[in-house]
């Protein structure tokens, strides 16, 4: 039977063993090739035939070895005449080299004497030893750190190129150890988990180890734990196919019983195996706020939510919605509550502001990502679709006491998907209004505090000597405020925050009815007053900057981005923000970056609109718009060097940042993406629409990211649809060019046709130059894309003749390496090749990182079909570095899948496949299914080749069923690939 020496698992490369030792320590590896160090001196170890009788009286662990063992050792049944000699021969040698006191000779043989850590064996028995100890205690992490530690040993083939028949028993027996080893600490990765992470590893070594049934075993779990169940039932059919081949024997029992269990969507088996304690523990979440140090009454509130979550244990889950005008203190209550209930919920408190007061609430799906991380749950195990995490997230706390409160509800609809739905959790839920049609839930209607409460409230937050002086007072200022909580306490802050002032100065404020909450008004009128309180007593430039700032959008501001929207320099700017958030009118969201309570933002953007003229506001959210875009036309400069934007972009007259490198380019644009998208999404009238378009043109590499895909290409529409409203067919274009880009990253090709179509059209009747050469540019890259080379090539060619006319050389180098594309689709290799040096050449003279890396891509592709497989390994090597560097996800996932294609063409199917199983894991939630599906296609082939066609074959399914739906050209290659399984 042949045997494919596939790659195994990547073993860190050895050091010498690393502990404490004086420069005479002797130290010795055998998990590799065999060695000896003095201190950290690597020592000669002589012939091969020297380091096999070192090695064989090193894996003696000090017991002697006679001479007899020693030749049979080295010569088995058939030793020379002259053996007992040469044996004493290499004993003289080694002697001299270890030293008279290591190397003895007693009973007519040899032993070396060294303390248990000197041998890299030793250490690895003991820490294997530690390992069974850590995981039999249920300490799973510590049991796979210190199982890595141990396979961290090898370096290589244990005895590597050691001679004779025992060190090739001895090779045989330390590899079996390996692979035992490996297999347990894959097992530990399913038990904690890890199942999408393990995936391509074990699909390697079943490469590498075919007849191995325990890895196919571990592999069809994981498989099935990462949603892929035809996949893991694909790998039980191969294995019995090839077991029947090679060996005339059925699968073992296990093995059967697990495809059976895998056949019924056993629910136990997507969990890991029942232990005492398992390990690593699960996380438990302790996300609450901080409760109020001076929390005042609602006793009767207390009482009842926390008597209905102390008996949540023994029930069903309990749901608690509390409902009241802004202001009221929801959230204060349920957060003190919350913390008193803790110990009823010893696997954790999850904690969420779904900013249901705002013009846009949060997203179930995004909520339930961010609590399925706290609960522990991997990156790559969290599924795409809302449903789909609702129910790993009900399943994540099946069997969990955990408390949610879900605070700023929008409606029922939101967090329906957002409760737990089992025996022994809890969920607190605040709103603005009541969730009458949610069903089960303990309504709680919060009214204003009784005046006992207020005054109390008011006296803790004042101090019991100012209020004790003027009772009278302060019972005016609690009645004045309507009883509302929030309104107390912004007051009672003023008042405890100037210590001139008394308590009559601020009832005597609070007179005028203008201003003084009223408790028969209701909703954000209420809120309202209570915040103009606090309003009035600014500065006049602290309050202009208090309304302007609240025009913005984002879901926060950066303190450059505050400055010019304020028109002021950054350290004026700073000085009004840090008041601000003195007066609790403006929260620090992080060092630099500030932002508002929602129902703050309201306030203050009624401020804006009852205190400044329509031309002032206009006039901040345009230096807003200046800033943004002119500092990010500067981080698309630095990534772009030559690139003609700066000189068609629309010009600003606010300045933006500027920066030293493009990496410190790239933390900001990352940095600022909501904000400025927010930004663009704004932007509303005619005067202001170019400069829009144009920032999301500067701003290209957040549709590439993965991470502001979705938001850039919904901002990509609003900008279209506003420059149509307003007649810019400028505008229009070049919006369309965005958006073409957004949707070729999502492999959405015939809408990104039809705006690059639209776009040449317009740009042709505007004679704009970005998108008259960039339209045909994405028109060349579609037609490659849906197999159309001769269109394609048309595209290009006239897309390099305007980058040339209009002097954008990294646009010709960008034209360049896509021709280079489309000349390989046909088939002329030679000038792929020579096109995508072309294009690399142009890139690399401009200082071209990021668009350099496209090059070297496209030159990978050409040199993969031209049979230049090392050389196209180096280039996509280089390329995809470059990606992950700059944060781009689509990109290095697509390297990723070249790299496979090219381990493919070198007859390296088992690395192949681990590639792809890694690029489906990049590539997931960008990229689109057309890519998806190449990235199948060429895991099955790579599958089929390593013994696995069953597992192949669901991929290829996969794969056709995408292509069938998009109608793509790739169907009948696919058909081909699966003809042996086709009907008729």
């Amino acid at each position: 039977m042949g045997r494919d020496d596939g790659p195994r698992v990547r073993i860190p490369e050895q050091r010498a063993p690393e502990q404490p030792a004086t420069a005479d320590t002797l130290r010795f590896t055998v998990l590799g090739p065999v060695r000896a160090w003095r201190g950290s001196e690597l020592l000669p170890s002589g012939s091969p035939q020297q380091r096999a009788l070192l090695a064989a009286l090193l894996l003696r662990e000090g017991r002697t070895a006679t001479a007899n063992e020693l030749i049979a050792a080295f010569w088995g049944e058939d030793p020379p005449s002259q053996a007992l000699a040469t044996i004493r021969t290499y004993a003289s040698r080694l002697r001299k080299t270890l030293g008279q006191d290591t190397l003895v000779s007693e009973s007519g043989g040899y032993a070396i004497r060294t303390g248990r850590g000197a041998l890299d064996l030793t250490l690895a028995q003991d820490l294997a030893a530690e390992a069974e100890k850590a995981r039999a205690s249920g300490d799973r992490g510590q049991a796979r750190a210190l199982i890595n530690k141990v396979l961290g040993l090898w370096d290589g083939e244990a005895l590597a190129s050691v001679p004779g028949p025992y060190a090739d028993n001895q090779r045989t027996r330390l590899e079996e150890w390996r692979l035992q080893l490996t297999e347990t600490r894959l097992d530990l990765d399913l038990e904690v988990g890890c199942h999408a992470e393990a995936v391509s590893e074990l699909t390697a070594l079943t490469a590498a180890h075919p007849l191995r049934e325990r890895l196919r075993e571990l592999l069809m779990v994981a498989l099935y734990r990462s949603g892929r169940q035809a996949e893991a039932l694909a790998v039980y059919a191969d294995t019995r196919r090839h077991l029947a081949e090679e060996l005339g024997v059925d699968p073992r029992p296990e093995l059967a019983q697990l495809q059976q269990r895998i056949l019924r969507a056993d629910e136990e088996l997507a969990r890991p195996a029942d232990e005492p304690a398992p390990a690593p523990a699960p996380l438990r979440p302790a996300q609450l706020p901080a409760t109020v140090p001076d929390f005042t009454g609602r006793a009767a509130f207390v009482s009842e939510l926390g008597g209905r979550l102390a008996t949540a244990e023994g029930s069903v889950m309990a749901v608690s919605a509390l409902a009241g005008i802004g202001g009221v203190g929801k959230t204060t209550l349920a957060v003190h509550v919350a913390h008193q209930a803790r110990p009823h919920f010893p696997d954790g408190q999850l904690y969420v502001d779904l900013q249901g007061a705002g013009a846009r609430a949060a997203e179930p799906e995004t909520v339930l990502g961010s609590f399925l991380r706290a609960l522990g749950t991997a990156d790559s195990a969290i599924p795409d679709t809302l449903d789909e995490r609702a129910a790993l997230y009900r399943s994540t706390l099946d069997g969990r006491r955990v408390l949610v409160l879900l605070d700023n509800a929008h409606d029922a609809a939101q967090i329906r998907p957002l409760l737990p739905g089992t025996p022994g959790c809890a969920a607190l839920v605040t709103s603005r209004v009541r969730m009458v049609d949610l069903a089960g839930a303990h309504l709680v209607d919060l009214d204003v505090m009784s005046p006992e409460e207020a005054l109390q409230l008011f006296t803790r937050i004042v101090g019991a000597e100012r209020v004790g002086a003027e009772r009278e007072a302060a019972l005016d200022v609690v009645a004045a405020c309507g009883f509302l909580p929030l309104a107390i306490r912004i007051a009672a802050s003023r008042l405890a925050a100037r210590r001139t002032w008394t308590v009559s100065v601020l009832a005597a404020k609070l007179a005028d009815e203008r201003r003084r909450l009223d408790e028969l008004q209701a909703g954000d009128l209420a809120v309202k007053a209570t915040f103009e309180l606090g309003y009035g007593q600014l500065e006049p430039a602290q309050a202009r900057a208090f309304r302007l700032l609240g025009l913005a959008d984002g879901p926060d501001i950066s303190l450059a981005a505050a400055a010019a929207l304020l028109d002021r320099d950054p350290h004026a700017a700073e000085d009004l923000l840090e008041a601000l958030v003195d007066t609790s009118l403006v929260e620090s969201a992080a060092p630099g970056r500030y932002r508002y309570h929602d129902l703050v933002r309201l306030y203050a953007r009624a401020c804006a609109e009852r205190d400044e003229e329509p031309a002032a506001r206009e006039s901040a959210l345009s230096r807003l718009l200046d800033f943004y875009l002119a500092t990010a036309a500067g981080v698309y400069a630095l990534e772009r060097p030559g690139d003609r934007l700066a000189d068609h972009r629309e010009p600003t007259q606010y300045s933006g940042l500027t920066f030293a490198d493009r990496h410190s380019a790239q933390d900001w644009l990352y940095a600022e993406a909501n904000s400025l998208l927010a930004c663009v999404r704004q932007t509303s009238g005619a005067g202001a629409v170019r400069r829009a378009v144009d920032l999301l043109w500067a701003t290209k590499d957040l549709a590439e990211s993965g991470a502001n895909s979705k938001q850039y290409e919904a901002a990509a529409i609003m900008m279209r649809d506003l420059a149509q409203a307003t007649g810019d067919a400028r505008a229009e274009g070049r919006a369309l060019i965005t958006l073409t880009n957004a949707r070729l990253v999502a492999g959405r090709f015939d809408q990104a046709e039809r705006d690059a179509q639209r776009a040449t059209r317009l740009a042709r009747a505007v004679n704009d130059p970005l998108p008259s050469c960039w339209a045909p540019n994405d028109l060349g890259i579609i037609a490659l894309y849906q197999n159309r080379h001769a269109e394609g090539e048309s595209y290009l060619e006239q897309a390099i003749a305007n980058f040339r006319a209009d002097g954008n050389r990294p646009g010709e180098a960008s034209a360049l390496c896509n021709l280079s594309r489309i000349h390989l689709a046909m088939g002329n290799t030679a000038s792929a090749v020579a096109l995508a040096q072309q294009g690399i050449d142009i890139y690399d003279e401009l200082g071209h990182a990021l668009r350099g890396a496209n090059g070297r891509y496209a030159l990978g592709l050409a040199l993969t079909q031209s049979g230049r497989l090392a050389d196209a390994t180096d280039q996509l090597h280089d390329a995809l570095a470059v990606f992950r560097d700059s944060r781009q996800r689509l990109w290095e996932g697509m390297a990723t899948f070249r790299l496979a294609e090219v381990d493919l063409a070198a007859g390296l199917p088992a690395q192949a496949a681990t590639k792809s199983e890694q690029a489906l894991a990049i590539l997931r939630g960008i990229g689109g299914e057309w890519r998806r599906g190449n990235v199948l296609t060429v895991l099955g082939r790579a599958l089929n080749e390593i013994g696995q066609p069953g597992r192949a074959r669901v991929c290829w399914r996969e794969a056709l069923d995408i292509y069938e739906a998009l109608g793509s050209a790739e169907i009948e290659g696919v058909r081909q690939l699966l003809v042996p399984t086709l009907p008729g």
